[in-house]
């Protein structure tokens, strides 16, 4: 059942090989065909068109490349069109083996078979996310029977998603670090529940589902009954749902999937509902007119979040919805108000705004301002109607912004409205909810869209000789995100929740240290926000949501003020009894009407922590759970999302939803944008765990929901060369010209992990996952390389028996030991980079770099020595257990292979197997050998450095190792075997201090005390050595004399200058070195051509 296209290694590869790691690099991602595998082995692979030359001319292009960057790093420049070396990396199409095993769902994966000859993430990850599931790994129940439990509960939930289309790479940070530590706490013993959930995501989700409604049907929501959009809405949902669902599961979240919750659901409402009340009662809750986020496109309030504050330099044009063409802003508009009674006297002032005009109601100017000190009481014409309007004094007025008069709006400007309190102003709404003029301005302006009445405005000023000139100015406009519309401030008469009290609270479990805030420099935005916190807005004009529970007494007013008379119940029945009881009359005969506004989506989310776990009812979960032990989650929901759940979550309650809060960065693309749609950048997980063609990227674009212009936009984002700020890194076709390769799932969790996202934003690249691609195969290759080591009947010692044979040995599990200390020391701090950094270093660089290939000669004499297998064997199984959290796919299959040892209580899962502990590994932990052997490995750059100068490709010279310090060399006896293997030399031996180092032999420094002797006598031709030496001298001077008549202009091109000034000057001196070691060779015997 195998199935290949293309050119492989041969088929000995695939029966482990001696040396599997000179097969490391990703070269080929495929097998040779042989009828004999297509037999045996339940693989198959799969691999993209290529035609036969493919393999030769992919070689070909290597080499061009390798050559190319070697010239731009001997020049330290890199070549005009190329990427940064690192930038990228070049990919050509691998292919793709699969897992084909008939295997049911739920049923364990078959690991009898022999592993592919490289890594397949398809094959890797194929079945046991469902087996996982299946066996309730992943529930805090089974957790409780494991021989590491601790009986510590370890509680978390995912913030949840919005069900508005597919997870992007921003939901994958949050999942690969969640993941991470949840995987940790359940291997180390811990009752784990992770939660996951999705949120209805109000405004999100109607005006997609509009969207889709009008592209599919040309129909408006308002053309269909509530009932029936609501219907529309559901049936989206399901469809999504199932689809967020999938990404996670492809992620590798091992969340309890039997305790998934919606906002929506029918529990979940309950908790709403309750939560609205219970602060209605406790006067947390009011309704009032006041001024709101508008967005006349969505005809509804919205919230801070939503509004993205937009600056603009000056004068800008902007195609906004509804609007047939462009609109003009960071324009300043003078225009001179009379002063009444005074024909040549006048007020000018500016305006960036002159459509809300219209609604001024007077012009004010500081008390200090001499300019203005006698028209104090005065009153000015209104330029377009001429009513009279008051100059006010007001001491927030900046007299040296303008001309130090601004004009007053109550009803449509935050700032206007409090001046405007304070002096006793009446405000006057101008612009309607859809965003044309209301009949306050006159039945010339009435119904006219706001900006092109700002038309009518300015000709009418110009007209009355009243207009006073335009400029460019600086602004900043608030833009709905949701519908790219221009924000306005409304009255609007809506529910607010008062928030002083709770943000008090809030603020002071930061400060007592109660609620820990991780990275600290949060804590500032913490307290800087909740000092300044101002009321809610809860209301939201949608039909999608959580309907207030509020109903209006018709009819009915309140004593007193000629209010409208509101109830609040949890059902209409609750609420009519309650309104009977305010108004004294029967409830039958009372007519109530239920608020048709819903609730903001922030306060149903900010209710998950405990709503999830089955608040108001005292559940069981609630009660062992509840408060959560941590919150992850993106810096960007601070203050939005946690800070609400810490004030609604303690008001509720009683206690703080969680006492630790653990913040990543934003992850942005390699140009350091935003993910957005309209650039093209909002990648799928999948496809870079799968891979796709750009093509395929593009027609995501085509059948997503983006109108036409956005899609304009995206599409220019994605295909236009000549716009690089618009071009998204990972759609760039010259560095991925095949579209984006597949990497894997635990490639990407582990580039993500990489990055310190607790600090600044994160930059995201396809070629870094690609990366970590390269190095989930390094794994695999050792892998191979182990079991094929440990050979048949293989028993592992119990690890604590395990006593290493050779001082390689012991550095090996002593460096094994270190690393198992620094994962648990970061996990303890949640410090994920530090954990991918010692993974990375222990597998590539010590294990799969140095000891592997030091014990291969060791391991081929026969019979094979017992020490070196059991080492092995612990080298693979601790170091699958320690990047289990992080790769769990990966080292699940690899840890399977692996044979159980003998009497354990072994874990049928490494998901639930023991982490490594610093305990437990102590006694291999020898860090004075760790530092000898350390001065081996530079020895072992020095022979390779020597080798390199010489070109000794195939000779194993002799090497002779001098100290000028008695009992120094000591420490190199242990490791002669493994220098020499490691140096690609023949024997080392150790010449006494004193003795004269033989003839013909090149010298180098080791250290101060330490000459490194290798013998070159008879291995090198001198004299066409010298020629070689000196062409490379000549290219290296050159580049030499460019960088030293080069000036840079900035600082940091001068580090780099000067980092490479040295580098060549140290290369010079080598070559100096040699070319005066290879005359002294020629002059003591001649050369190989003249014997």
């Amino acid at each position: 059942m195998l199935r290949v296209w293309s050119a492989s290694p041969p088929l000995q590869t695939l029966l482990m090989p001696r040396s599997p790691l000179a097969s490391l690099p990703s070269r080929c991602w495929g097998l040779r065909p042989s009828q004999a595998l297509r037999r045996s082995h339940p693989l198959s692979t799969q691999s993209e068109p290529c035609r036969s030359s493919l393999s030769r001319r992919n070689h070909e292009a290597k080499q061009k490349r390798q050559r190319e960057k070697q010239m731009a790093l001997e020049a330290g420049i890199t070549p005009k069109g190329k990427a940064p070396a690192g930038s990228s990396r070049a990919w050509t199409p691998k292919e793709v083996v699969l897992y084909e095993v008939p295997t049911e769902p739920g049923e364990k994966k078959d690991v009898y078979r022999l592993l592919p000859p490289a890594y397949s993430p398809r094959y890797v990850e194929a079945a046991w996310y469902s087996w996982w599931v299946r066996e309730g790994f992943f529930k805090p129940e089974y957790q409780t029977r494991l021989p590491q439990a601790t009986g510590e509960m370890f509680s978390m939930c995912i913030p949840p998603p919005n069900v508005t289309g597919s997870l992007h790479i921003g939901h994958a940070l949050t999942v690969a670090i969640q993941d991470a530590l949840v995987r940790w706490h359940r291997m180390r013993g811990d009752q784990v529940l992770w939660i996951p959930g999705s949120d209805h995501a109000g405004i999100a989700t109607q005006a997609v589902v509009e969207k889709q409604l009008w592209k599919e049907r040309g129909m408006r929501r308002h053309e269909l009954s509530r009932e029936k959009f609501l219907r529309e809405v559901w049936k989206w949902k399901d469809e999504k749902g199932g689809e967020i669902s999938e990404q996670l599961q492809a992620l590798g979240a091992s969340l309890d999937w039997d305790r998934e919750c919606f906002t929506m659901d029918a529990g979940f409402s309950v908790a709403v509902t309750e939560a609205f009340v219970r602060l209605y009662e406790a006067g947390l809750l009011y309704r009032s007119q006041q001024l709101v986020n508008w967005s006349c496109t969505l005809r509804s309030a919205i919230s801070d979040i939503e509004v993205e504050s937009r600056p603009l330099p000056g004068h800008t044009e902007l195609q906004l919805p509804g609007c047939p063409t462009p609109v003009s802003f960071g324009l300043l508009v003078s225009v001179a108000f009379p002063v009444d009674g005074e024909p040549d006297a006048e007020v000018v002032v500016g305006t960036t705004r002159p459509e809300m005009l219209p609604g001024d109601v007077a012009v004010a100017v500081h008390p200090d301002d001499s300019r203005y000190t006698h028209l104090h009481g005065r009153q000015l014409r209104h330029p377009l109607t001429g009513q009279l309007l008051p100059l006010i004094t007001d001491s927030t007025v900046q007299p040296h912004v303008g001309t130090g008069a601004v004009k007053v709006t109550p009803a449509h400007s935050p700032a206007d409205a409090e001046l405007g309190a304070r002096h006793g102003l009446s405000p006057l709404s101008v612009i309607a909810e859809d965003g044309t003029m209301t009949s306050l301005c006159g039945d010339w302006l009435q119904g006219l869209h706001r900006f092109v009445a700002r038309e009518k405005i300015i000709s009418a000023l110009r007209e009355r000789g009243l207009f006073r000139g335009l400029q460019n100015h600086p602004m900043v406009l608030p833009i709905c995100s949701r519908s790219g519309d221009v924000i306005e401030y409304l009255l609007k008469s809506q529910w607010f929740v008062r928030c002083r009290e709770m943000g008090d609270r809030a603020a002071q479990a930061v400060e007592s240290g109660a609620l820990e805030l991780s990275p600290s420099f949060h804590q500032k935005n913490w307290q800087h926000w909740f000092s300044h916190i101002g009321d809610w807005c809860v209301s939201r004009q949608l039909w999608w949501g959580h309907r207030i529970p509020a109903y209006l007494v018709v009819e009915e007013h309140m004593k007193g003020d000629g209010e409208d008379c509101w109830v609040v119940g949890r059902t209409e029945t609750e609420a009519r009894k309650i309104a009977a009881e305010l108004t004294g009359r029967s409830e039958a005969e009372l007519t109530l009407q239920r608020d048709p506004d819903v609730l903001d989506t922030w306060f149903s989310s900010a209710l998950f922590p405990f709503a999830a776990l089955g608040w108001p009812q005292e559940t069981p979960d609630l009660a062992r759970f509840y408060p959560l032990s941590l919150l992850e989650t993106g810096s960007d929901l601070l203050l939005f999302w946690v800070g609400r759940m810490v004030m609604l979550g303690t008001q509720l309650t009683g206690q703080l939803p969680f006492t630790k809060v653990l913040l990543h960065s934003m992850v942005r693309d390699g140009q350091g944008r935003k993910m957005s749609k309209s650039l093209g950048n909002v990648l799928d997980p999948r496809d870079i765990i799968s891979g796709v063609e750009l093509q395929v990227l593009q027609e995501k674009l085509k059948d997503g929901n983006l109108d036409s212009t956005e899609l304009a936009i995206a599409a220019a984002a994605q295909l236009c060369r000549h716009l690089p700020p618009l071009l998204p890194l990972w759609l760039q076709r010259k560095d991925f010209p095949h579209g984006i390769p597949e990497c894997g799932t635990d490639a990407l969790r582990f580039a993500l992990c990489s990055h310190r996202a607790l600090g600044g934003d994160v930059h995201l690249s396809v070629s870094e996952v690609l990366s970590s691609r390269h190095f989930c195969n390094k794994i695999w290759n050792a892998l191979r390389f182990i079991l094929n080591a440990l050979g048949e009947g293989f028993v592992p010692q119990p690890a604590e028996e395990l006593s290493p044979s050779s001082p390689t040995d012991a550095w090996i599990l002593s460096r094994l030991a270190h690393t198992a200390q620094e994962c648990e020391r970061a996990f303890l701090a949640r410090e994920l980079p530090l954990i991918t950094h010692a993974l990375h270093h222990f597998w590539l660089h010590s294990l799969c770099d140095v000891y592997l290939e030091a014990v291969k000669p060791v391991l081929s004499h026969s019979p094979h020595p017992q020490g070196p297998p059991q080492v092995l064997f612990s080298c693979a199984d601790v170091g699958l257990r320690l990047l289990a959290p992080l790769m769990p796919f990966l080292a699940e299959e690899l840890w399977q292979r692996l044979p159980p040892r003998p009497g354990s209580n072994s874990a049928p899962s490494i998901s639930v197997a023991p982490y490594p502990t610093t305990h437990s590994l102590e006694h291999w932990r020898q860090p004075a050998l760790e530092q000898h052997f350390s001065q081996v490995q530079e020895a072992v750059q020095v022979l390779r450095a020597l080798r390199a100068t010489y070109q000794l490709t195939k000779a194993r010279p002799r090497v002779l190792l001098q100290s000028s310090e008695p009992g120094e060399l000591s420490l190199f006896k242990p490791f002669l075997e493994p220098l020499a293997t490691l140096g690609h030399c023949g024997a080392v031996g150790l010449l006494p201090p004193g003795v004269a180092a033989p003839s013909g032999w090149a010298q180098a420094p080791l250290s101060d005390t330490i000459q490194v002797y290798m013998e070159l006598q008879g291995l090198v031709d001198p004299q066409a050595h010298l020629a070689l030496l000196a062409a490379r001298r000549r290219k290296l001077q050159k580049q030499l004399d460019g960088l030293m008549a080069w000036t840079p202009s900035g600082g940091e091109e001068e580090t780099k200058r000067q980092q490479r000034l040295s580098s060549l000057q140290l290369e010079l001196s080598k070559l100096d070195k040699a070319a005066s070691h290879l005359r002294q060779l020629m002059d003591a015997c001649p050369s190989p051509k003249e014997l």
